[in-house]
């Protein structure tokens, strides 16, 4: 029932998405010039939250544009209405809505649905991942030198001894092959779907990784912070990879 209602909230959202991509809507800004929020973001959310509480009205929801609508409940539903907002401004495809359901602390279910390349992933705890239903699994790449890694920018940064364009540096220097999606969710994907063979990012929010996260660890890969950690959404920093360069990647990024 509930990965059936994902599904349905995941569904109505990526409707509103091809509904309003090659139109004209309201654009603004919000923490900083470029970190964007469009009517259409609001308007993917509102659909979401109202599949989700019709079916589950005691959950407790927590979303990008409205925050926390608090409940005592024990499950808890983590929404991005559209991740990858500057690109779906920009009418650029390469955006997504992300929903993570999570019980007692532990993400138990995710969706990430790009309604513009028709690519649905979804995983669930202990199951594993798919991609419009079909089983996927991250890359078998074990060469750190030969992967293809993707990356994200945060909006704005404090100077800091790892910082983004230090740690992206350091990759070019390398001659690694790097890419910056826009949308950590479509890059956390792409690395469970074998497309990417790592992704980091310095800071993320949870509504940005909590499917996303869950899907690459369901493909057979790993998932931690930059020291390594088990990885939870409400971290900032974010490490994925196939397991195989995680070593090789995280000493790249602490600089080692």
């Amino acid at each position: 029932m509930l990965k059936t209602t994902l599904l349905k909230a995941t569904e109505a959202s990526g409707k509103i998405l091809q509904q309003y991509f090659n139109g004209s809507f309201e654009v603004t800004s919000k923490s900083t010039l470029n970190d964007l929020v469009t009517e259409v973001d609001k308007k993917s959310e509102t659909a979401i939250i109202e599949v989700i509480k019709a079916e589950y009205p005691d959950h407790f929801i927590l979303s990008e544009e409205v925050g926390e609508i608090k409940t005592a409940s024990s499950y808890k539903w983590i929404i991005d209405p559209i991740d990858g907002t500057v690109n779906f401004a920009h009418h650029i495809p390469l955006c997504c809505v992300s929903i993570g359901v999570e019980k007692d602390g532990e993400m138990i279910l995710g969706a990430v649905y790009n309604p513009f390349m028709n690519e649905l992933f979804v995983a669930e705890k202990g199951k594993g991942a798919t991609l419009n239903d079909n089983p996927i699994k991250v890359s078998a790449k074990t060469d750190f030198k030969q992967s293809c890694l993707v990356t994200g920018f945060a909006y704005k940064w404090t100077e800091m001894k790892n910082s983004p364009l230090a740690v992206f540096e350091r990759v070019i220097k390398d001659q690694i092959p790097i890419r910056r999606l826009g949308s950590a969710a479509i890059d956390l994907c792409w690395v469970a779907c074998g497309r990417f063979d790592g992704f980091y990012e310095h800071h993320l929010h949870a509504w940005d990784s909590a499917a996303g996260f869950l899907i690459v660890e369901e493909a057979g890969g790993k998932v931690t912070d930059f020291a390594g950690n088990k990885y939870s959404p409400y971290q900032k920093e974010i490490l994925a990879t196939n397991g195989h360069i995680h070593d090789a990647l995280q000493d790249l990024v602490n600089g080692k």
